[in-house]
């Protein structure tokens, strides 16, 4: 938000503002504030009507992991139209005794029947009849569960039945842990506490910007009722489209942030307006007037970002993509909406303790945006050094990233003393760490078809063991599972799955004309996490080809908007190599393992959005002294003088909002919440600190240049009004 330069002045030292702005969010403004207590309560009864209805009608949300035109998928629909697939997942119960299972047969049977008798629990197959569910030594072995639904839908304390039942009859040696997603799902903390822990850091820093606990509250509460609707709005929708189980947090995640934001850019505004002898009322429409205009643009930028990421054509994001665009719609209309109606009730109370402070500061001699000018003249007096310093860091910081890994987590992430790990860690052990990812390989032809690839499969670089090949109940399908020597998140197995495609079947599709599908669920994370790769160029040309479009129009430059777009890559690319430093490489003690598949899309769409706020915040003061003064050092000076603070201070709300989100219980959160808040950290420190007024003073002039056939073509477009209208 361009907030205009000068020292923090007191109530006398400029007229106030007599007429209000005509513009529409100065209008919308006006409006808030004539029905200030029926905008209130509109939002109440909005939110009441949300959460109970969402309450009511409880919430569908599902995964859509389909991947059309993929082997797995391929692999998928054919064995679901042939009848092979079971209706529901399974659980397995891992024994281990070191005297040997067979010994325990009896107390094992017996708690194999009392899980059979419990409700969820389709079929029991046991240990004992199946040779193969037996390690070589004889010390671990796994009892299969069916459940009569998929994992998701399963009640939590169904399996936490199974749970107890089973691990009851442990003991005397008797080793008893259970795996499965519906066992990791039971086991999973409940969230809550990294939200709160986001709102007391927000709430603290807002405290100390502005000095009073109801200053700091309006901006919090903005967010708070933003959030709860665009949650109970999508869990209603979630029944018509589908959302992924996902959403709901990443929703939460990025709503406070954004809506914290938009609010406090609003808000500082208006204190600003308040310091420079403007009634509460004018104000407020001048603040909205002005700053809603750059909130606006900046919401529809997050928007447009989230949106780029339907042409990935990815079922399961572009639910969290819509979701999370539209609870970014609802923060920009309650900031716009709720928050002046809240300025007009508060309005009298917020302006004495504004000037107040605004008195203190004046009496002390201190200069609003002093240091930030320093700031800009020691940059200006070295821009070269200033910047390859920040482009070397940020490029150190980039260079892990180009070694991601993208996959999804498995019990093998999970935390060393939960049953699902150490289930997982027991079959690892007695029957090789690819038994807990098996590849399924779909021979579509006859039984000597299914011969012929698993004796082909048997002798293949990777692979440990295979199933006899199993025919299908109609006789015209044979399946063969494949366990590959390494575990299922190394890069062994990925090898293993490309060689198989692209090596081994061809082959022997020619010699017998059948056609072999290589599926399971380790094949489908590998497609999903090359499909998001080879989607990812025409996803990022999208996006940055539209925000730069509207910077184009905002400044009138060329280089603007290429320079936004190069920095805005360079700090999501940094944010990424921290991830793949903490997450893939294990630093800090974490659980090594891939960068979820779709982390990366989703850190782009929001990150470049929210960059672009910086951007239009900074560059528009810089662009509005330029035309004032013609002088470019003194335009950027200003513009980091007058901008610095609030960037800073925005920045650092969503830095802690985000950051909070490293105490969730998931991985995935863990991962999505450590790249937002270096992504934003870099932004605001290292690019609109060091490197944007580095780059402006290098560029000089040229910054504005726009050739002359292309800027009569353009539409003018201004983002705030001049001073003084």
């Amino acid at each position: 938000m361009p907030v205009p330069r000068g020292t923090t002045a007191n109530k006398t030292s400029t007229p106030p503002a007599t007429a209000p702005p005509t513009g529409v969010f100065g209008r919308l403004a006006a409006w808030s504030q004539r029905h200030r207590w029926g905008a209130v309560l509109l939002w109440v009864l909005l939110l009441a009507v949300l959460t109970v209805g969402s309450q009511a009608a409880g919430s569908s949300y599902r995964n859509d992991f389909t991947l059309p035109g993929t082997d797995s998928q391929a692999a998928t629909d054919l064995m679901r139209q042939h009848g092979e697939l079971q209706a529901g997942d399974s659980i397995q119960i891992v024994l281990e005794d070191q005297r040997g299972i067979a010994e325990r047969e009896a107390a094992v049977e017996r708690m194999l029947g009392q899980v059979r008798g419990l409700t969820g629990v389709a079929e029991v197959r046991s240990p004992y009849d199946d040779a193969s569910a037996v390690s070589a030594d004889g010390t671990i072995g796994y009892a299969t569960v069916t459940l009569d639904d998929k994992a998701e839908s399963v009640p939590k304390a169904d399996v936490t039945k199974i749970i107890d039942t089973a691990q009851a009859a442990a003991g005397d040696g008797l080793r008893v842990e259970l795996g499965g997603d519906a066992v990791r799902g039971a086991e999973e903390e409940e969230g809550g506490a990294a939200e709160g822990a986001g709102m007391l850091a927000a709430l603290v820093v807002l405290v100390v910007l502005f000095g009073s606990l109801v200053a700091a509250a309006l901006p919090l509460v903005t967010a708070l009722f933003a959030v709860g609707g665009a949650i109970g709005l999508i869990a209603l929708a979630s029944h018509v489209f589908t959302v992924a189980d996902f959403t709901p947090p990443i929703m939460m995640l990025v709503g406070l942030g954004v809506g914290v934001d938009y609010a406090l850019l609003i808000f500082y505004r208006y204190r600003h307006e308040l310091t420079h002898g403007a009634d509460p009322t004018s104000a407020a429409r001048l603040a909205l007037d002005a700053a809603g205009r750059t909130v606006f643009f900046a919401g529809c930028t997050v928007i447009i970002a989230l949106l780029g990421l339907v042409a990935l054509g990815l079922g399961s994001l572009q639910g969290v993509a819509l979701a999370v665009a539209l609870t970014v719609l609802v923060t920009m209309a309650a900031s716009l909406i709720l928050l002046p109606a809240l300025l007009a009730l508060l309005g009298g109370r917020i302006q004495r303790h504004v000037l107040k402070r605004a008195e203190k500061a004046a009496a002390k001699g201190r200069e609003e945006g002093a240091r930030w000018r320093q700031l800009a003249a020691a940059v200006q007096r070295r821009p070269l050094p200033a910047l390859l310093a920040a482009l070397i860091a940020l490029c150190a910081l980039s260079a892990p990233a180009l070694g991601m890994r993208l996959g999804f987590a498995d019990a093998g992430n999970d935390a060393p003393t939960s049953t699902s790990r150490q289930a997982y860690d027991l079959l690892a052990e007695g029957f090789g760490p690819g038994f807990n990812g098996p590849l399924i390989v779909v021979a579509d032809g006859d039984r000597a078809a299914g011969e012929a690839v698993r004796a082909a499969l048997a002798e293949a670089d990777g692979v440990t063991a295979t199933s006899p090949a199993l025919p299908s109940k109609d006789g015209r399908l044979a399946t063969v599972i494949v366990f590959p020597e390494t575990a299922p998140q190394d890069e062994g197995t990925t090898d293993l799955v490309h060689r198989l495609r692209d090596d081994v079947l061809p082959p022997l599709e020619r010699d017998t004309g059948a056609e072999f599908l290589v599926g399971g669920s380790t094949a489908a994370t590998q497609d999903f996490a090359d499909s998001v790769t080879q989607r990812m160029p025409l996803f990022v040309a999208i996006v940055v080809g539209m925000s730069s479009l509207l910077l184009m129009l905002v400044f009138r430059s060329v280089l603007i908007p290429l320079k936004a777009a190069l920095l805005n890559l360079l700090s999501i690319s940094a944010a990424l190599g921290v991830i793949t430093l903490v997450f893939q490489e294990g630093w800090f003690g974490v659980q090594p393992g891939p960068i979820e598949a779709f982390i990366p899309v989703m850190i782009f769409a929001i990150v470049f959005g929210l960059s672009m706020d910086y951007e239009v915040f900074l560059i528009s003061r810089i662009h509005e002294e330029w035309e004032r003064t013609k002088d470019h050092g003194h335009a950027v000076r200003e513009g980091l003088a007058a901008t610095g603070k609030v960037i800073t201070a925005a920045a650092a709300i969503m830095i802690v909002v985000f950051a909070a989100f490293v105490l969730s219980p998931s991985r995935m959160l863990q991962q999505f919440g450590l790249g937002l808040a270096v992504a934003i950290l870099l932004d605001a420190l290292v690019i609109r600190c060091l490197i944007v007024p580095a780059v402006m003073r290098l560029l000089g002039r040229h910054a504005w240049w726009l050739p002359a056939p292309l800027a009569r073509r353009l539409p003018k477009v201004a983002l705030e009004r001049p001073e003084g209208h």
